[in-house]
């Protein structure tokens, strides 16, 4: 396996958007080296009777079925909801809620 260059970390730094010093860049170009050696280590361990895996907790996803609901039957008051809403609003206009607009 090749060890990653400084001029390597210096791009994967710029792609990156952030600034490393030229010790770390030369920290770094070990670091990453030696984990791309321990990658190419895995992949010679012999995986074909491993049966393939995702999670090994045993935890399943809980799913409730869909409902449509009327959200302003909640206090079976429209107009209560409605005005409690209203209030947290910065900005209303009649019974909306006032939005900046996003579009051109």
């Amino acid at each position: 396996m090749n060890e990653i260059t400084r001029i390597e970390v210096e791009h994967l730094a710029k792609l990156a958007r952030i600034y490393i010093t030229k010790e770390e860049q030369k920290k770094y170009s070990k670091d990453l080296s030696s984990v791309l050696g321990y990658v190419e280590k895995l992949k010679r361990v012999d995986t074909k009777d491993v049966e393939e895996t995702s999670q090994v907790t045993g935890l399943e996803n809980v799913y409730r079925e869909d409902k449509i609901t009327d959200a302003w039957k909640v206090d079976k008051d429209k107009n209560k909801n409605r005005q409690k809403l209203l209030s947290n609003a910065a900005e209303k206009q009649g019974n909306y809620i006032k939005v900046k607009q996003i579009l051109g």
